[in-house]
Parts: C-alpha cells; structure tokens; sequence
C-alpha cells in the first residue's frame, strides 16, 4: 500500500487519499489562516491509517462490556460513538468514517480562525461553525444515481456537527434496505453508528429482496456471517411502509436518547423524518449539494 497523498483540486479544495481512507477538505476564510489549516490537517493525516490498522482485530469485534480500551484517538472515537448502542449488534467499525472526519477537522481548525469548515469522508462530514456560520446540505437517495433529493440548511446554534449517510447501496453493507438514512448528531462518528444502525432497521421480509452472508462478499467482513442485502426489488407499498416505520421507531428512540439529532429515511420514493429538537423544513431541492459524496456550501 502506498503513503497518503495530499492534492488540491481546481477550485482549491484539500484532498487527502491513503488506502481506503478519501477526504475532502474545506475550509473558508483568509487565505493565510485557510492555508495553516490544509497543513495541519496534512500533518495529522500522516498516521491515522497506520494507526487504526494497529487496532484493527479489536474494532473488528461487536462492543460489549467491559468497556474497550484502545489507544489510537480514532479508535477511541469510535468507541464512544457505538458503546451506548452496545445492547444491539454493532462494532466499532460502524462509526471509523465518521471518526475520521471528526478528528481529521479537529486537526484542521485547532488555532485557526476560520468562516467555516468541513471534512469529507465519502459523505460522512464533520463540520465547524463558527457564530453565524450556515452550511447548506443536500441528500442524495442513491449514491450511484446522484439526484437532489431533499435538503436542509444548518445553522451554528444548532447542536448537530456531523452528519452521515447509510443504506443498502453505500460503501458499507447493510442489514436492512434503505436506500439512503442521513443522521445529523452532535459528531460525525456518532452520525455515522446512528446511520448505519437506523439503516439496519428499515427492514422487512419480502421475495424481492436478496441478501448474502457478509463474509461471503468480503473475508475480512466485521458482520461475519450474518445476511447482508445485495438488491431489492419492488417492494409493495404496505412493505415500503413498514419498513421506514421501523426504521423511525429506532431512530427515534435514539433521538429520545439524545444520540441523534435529526435524521431523514428514504425507501422506493417513500421518505420518514425525524425532526430536530427545533423543527425544520426540509424541502425538494432544485439546486444543492449531495451529502453522499458531494460537495456542501
């Protein structure tokens, strides 16, 4: 495996690349302040493959108490964004993504001041607002397909810093059949544990859908030999239905719970919310961008 690279693209943005690790990073501001910040996160990103791989086997395993003692800081942020949902099956791996981005915009911002700023792992983002800092977020359902589902624009009184997507089409393999769950948390680890879980539940049992073990996709697989989806088909209405409700009842459980803070389901053109605390419109989008893999303003 080659050493992580560091490029910018056209319109300045940071990208940084090292195995399966591909960030996007923003920052807006004076140029002098943006330019320190890009370095530093250069510098931190140096280890974090490295570290995480040193750990591996452990955040492999599904988190159960006693409590995980591990020593790399995204290890550790993994940690705690999974172990209060310790009494399902999950493991740390379900929130590496998220993790990343949060300590790869710790990195970034320390000591800077800067409008705002973001990281971007393959759509799970951590971001910084400053007072009177808005970032606007588009949602994709299909990452493939990318469209301008839905979207919603946040504010720097709002609690939520991160933001994730899961479903049965993204990077990850799911046990249920979402095509997209987008979380807004307070990190972008516990986003993506939340995301990944609530994308679990959107589930049901239908001849349309067609599921494989894990293990069977990927050796190396932390779901091991439990049924992953691979496809789904049309599903009849009262299905779509049941599954985003099961969906929401578990995303709403942790909204009660104050692990999420709002989240969006989206099954076959059928959509369930989970409100923020402080309602808001999320409205059809004519023009945004795509919280999958995207770039957000």
């Amino acid at each position: 495996m080659s050493g992580p690279a560091s490029a910018r693209f056209s319109d300045g943005r940071l990208h940084l690349q090292h195995g399966p690790i591909d960030l996007v990073i923003e920052a807006w501001g004076m140029r002098t302040e943006v330019e320190a910040a890009y370095a530093q996160a250069e510098r931190r990103f140096q280890n974090i493959l490295p570290s995480l791989v040193e750990e591996l086997p452990a955040l492999r395993m599904p988190i159960r108490e006693p409590y995980p003692l591990l020593r790399g800081v995204v290890a550790r942020r993994m940690v705690v964004a999974v172990w209060r949902h310790r009494a399902t099956f999950v493991t740390p791996m379900a929130a590496v993504a998220g993790a990343v981005a949060d300590e790869m915009l710790a990195a970034l911002v320390a000591g800077r001041v800067l409008d705002k700023a973001l990281v971007n792992d393959g759509g799970d983002i951590a971001f910084h607002l400053p007072p009177g800092a808005t970032l606007s977020v588009a949602i994709a359902h299909h990452p493939r397909r990318p469209a301008l589902d839905a979207g919603v624009t946040l504010d720097w009184r709002d609690a939520a810093r991160g933001l994730a997507t899961s479903g049965w089409r993204g990077r990850s393999h799911s046990l249920g059949i979402a095509d997209a769950v987008t979380v807004f948390a307070r990190d972008a680890a516990q986003a993506d544990a939340a995301a990944t879980l609530i994308a679990n539940a959107v589930n049901v049992e239908h001849p349309a859908i067609r599921r494989a073990p894990a293990r069977a996709l990927k050796e190396d697989s932390d779901l091991g030999e439990r049924a992953v989806t691979v496809a789904v088909g049309v599903l009849p209405a009262d299905a779509v239905c049941a599954a985003l409700d099961a969906g929401l009842a578990a995303a709403a459980a942790m909204g009660a719970a104050g692990l999420v803070e709002s989240a969006y389901l989206a099954l076959q053109g059928e959509v369930r919310l989970l409100e923020p605390p402080q309602p808001r419109t999320i409205p059809a989008l004519d023009c945004m961008t795509q919280a999958h893999q995207g770039r957000i303003r």
